[in-house]
Order: structure tokens, then sequence, then C-alpha cells
């Protein structure tokens, strides 16, 4: 048999989830394959339209959709009038990884999450890692059938702190994320959801009240960056991450810098200070390493000198916590308390050679340090 690039990523990607969930039957995972059916389930976050169409009122795109068509994520689709997702209960990618991976470094560092992804996504970045899964369809890649209390089950039998919503962009199966999140509460496991934030108030507002941690990338901090490269828009994101963390929910942000397109000292000058004003100083963020991507092949990797100098300008506006990501080494990986600059986590990459957070303060001064540690 003759496998694509996404057919083989896809493949392996699965391949790797039955080592976590075991042979199919009784209490696992049921392995689904391209061309196989997908159970159906009525979406949420939808309205009638005259004429049998829809209009989705998941994400800022507010799809209107006619009869048998899907809206711009391609996951969800009307039928006959009512609107159905594909992928519930329908993970292509399983695996468990280092919370540190997602990342969240304020959030039970040196435990685990259970990571799970559906196809789709309602963005179309240009430099994304996971487009095999993202830029397609549902029906387009090797799937199991997982519903939310073997969701739960797996990821409690593989001794993850929580389960992540990630790879691909969990609000596109925003109902499998909301019911995996209640289903792991029952068995005393987190959720956490790495997102674009691309997504109204009210389907946030329902995340926010079963979720225990949410990353956010946020692309840039330019309109024209976000509608250029994204196909999506700046404004509503901004507006999501005010929203959680008006909630109290624990909050990370990642920036990606893409040489030429992101990176410029005034841009992350005014995303600093809108940062601070709007966030505060404590919300950590990552400003992350770019690697040749996607449609991207022809860029640079960042180099090192343009993150040190957003840290630099970050630290300058009097943000607490800022990591530089993909730069593994750098001692910007490690956390530093606030009040005595000591070193509290100490990390290489994804692991955790040293925690000296004692109750949520610095074993040096007592500093509370923010974040979720226990």
């Amino acid at each position: 048999m003759i496998f694509s690039r996404r057919d083989f990523f896809c493949q392996g990607l699965c391949l790797a989830s039955l080592a976590v969930a075991g042979r199919p039957g009784k209490g696992r995972a049921a392995a689904l394959w391209p061309g196989d059916k997908i159970p159906l389930r009525e979406a949420l976050n939808w309205e009638s339209l005259p004429g049998q169409r829809v209009q989705c009122k998941l994400c800022p795109k507010e799809c209107k959709v006619d009869d048998l068509e899907r809206g711009y994520c391609g996951v969800r689709e009307n039928m006959g009038g009512k609107y159905y997702t594909h992928v519930y209960a329908a993970p292509c990618a399983v695996h468990t990884d280092p919370i540190e991976k997602k990342p969240l470094f304020h959030f039970l560092p040196g435990t685990n999450a259970f990571s799970i992804a559906t196809a789709g996504c309602n963005m179309d970045c240009a430099f994304c890692q996971n487009w095999e899964i993202s830029q397609t369809r549902p029906e387009q890649v090797q799937a199991f059938y997982m519903p939310p209390n073997e969701v739960a089950a797996l990821a409690r039998r593989a001794k993850a702190a929580s389960i992540a919503y990630t790879y691909s962009e969990p609000v596109v199966f925003q109902e499998y994320v909301y019911d995996s999140a209640v289903a792991g509460r029952q068995l005393g496991v987190h959720s956490v959801m790495v997102s674009n934030g691309y997504i109204l108030e009210k389907p946030l507002r329902d995340l926010c009240g079963v979720l225990d941690a949410i990353k956010i990338d946020l692309k840039s901090f330019r309109e024209k960056y976000y509608k250029e490269v994204c196909a999506a828009e700046l404004k509503p994101v901004l507006e999501s991450l005010e929203i959680i963390r008006s909630t109290g929910l624990w909050l990370e942000i990642v920036y990606l810098m893409v040489p030429t397109l992101n990176d410029s000292a005034g841009e992350i000058e005014d995303l600093c200070a809108w940062v601070v004003d709007k966030l505060g100083p404590e919300v950590p963020v990552h400003f992350t390493r770019f690697h040749p991507m996607y449609r991207l092949n022809h860029l640079p990797q960042t180099p090192v000198s343009l993150l040190e100098r957003a840290l630099k300008i970050a630290r300058g506006h009097g943000m607490k916590y800022v990591y530089l990501g993909n730069v593994t080494g750098h001692e910007s990986e490690s956390t530093r308390c606030p009040g005595c600059n000591e070193i509290v986590v100490r990390r290489a990459g994804y692991t955790i050679l040293e925690n000296k957070i004692k109750q949520g303060k610095c074993f040096s001064c007592g500093h509370t340090i923010a974040g979720v540690w226990s």
C-alpha cells in the first residue's frame, strides 16, 4: 500500500495512540480508518436560517451554511437544516506529552498531559506545524472512536494529571472538549486547551467553566498578519484573552516570531504594552522560535538575537514571566522569582531539573509565584 505524506503522518500518530489505548475492544478505543463512518452528533452554537440554511455561532467567521455544505473548519455540516459535527469522539491524534510541551510552564510542572486532537481548524496559518490534520477533513484521516468517558479513563490509566486538547484547533471540536473535560473532572483529571483563541464569547465562557488552563497562540499583534497569514482577525483573539483572564482561569500566551513578518521591535512593544495593561504582568508569555514549515519554507528560522530582543522589551514593560521557546538550553527556559530573581523552576527543554516552589511561593524570599502548582 502506498501512503501520501499526510496519510503516513496520521497513521504514525494513531499507531502511537494504540500503544496507549491498547487493542480495540470493550473499554478500549476502536479504530476508524479513512472512509469509515464517523458517528455524528448535533453541534452546539448555531442558529436556523430560512431555506434550511444555518449560521454557525462558534467562531468569529460565523459561517452561513447551505444544506449539505460545511463551514470553513470542514468538520461541521448542515444536514437538512440541522448542524452536525463530524469529529465528536473521533480523535486522529492521541499521545502523552509533558505539560511543558504545550507549553504551560506555570501549570502542574513535571506532570504529563494526555493529548488529543481531531481534524479541522478555523484558521489556515501558513506556518502550521500540524497542517496534515488541521487542514484536512475528518473522513480523510485515520481516527479512533473514543468517547469522553474513555478519554478520561485512558488519561487516568496513563497517569496523566490532565487532558490536553491540542495539535489542531480545539475550538472546532468544542463539544468533545466540553464533555471530555467534564468526564475528566469526575475522575480527578484536569483539562487544558491549546488554542488560537478564535472563538465567540458564549462558547468560550462555556469552556472556561470546565477547563483548568488555556494556552493561547497569539499569532501577531497586527490585523494585516492575521488576515494574510492566518485567514483570520486579531480583534476577536484579543477579546478572547480578556475574557479568559476575567474568569480567573490560568492563562499563558505563545507568540511565534516569524522572521520579517511579525518580529519588529515596534510590534513587540505594542504587544507587551497591551498584555500588561489588559491582562496584567503576571501572565506568562513565551516568545517562540520559528522553524521553516508548511507554506513558509522559504523563511529562515528565527535568530536567537531577535528572541532575546523581545525578552528585553517584555521585561522592560514589567512582565514578570517571559520565556523563549524552541531554544533548548537557554537560561530563559527557567522560571525566576520576581521578588529575589532566584530560579524557582529550572528547566532543560521539556524536562524539570529542579522545582523549589513551596506552596506556591519562592523557597528563598516567600514571594508568591503566579500559577497552579498542585
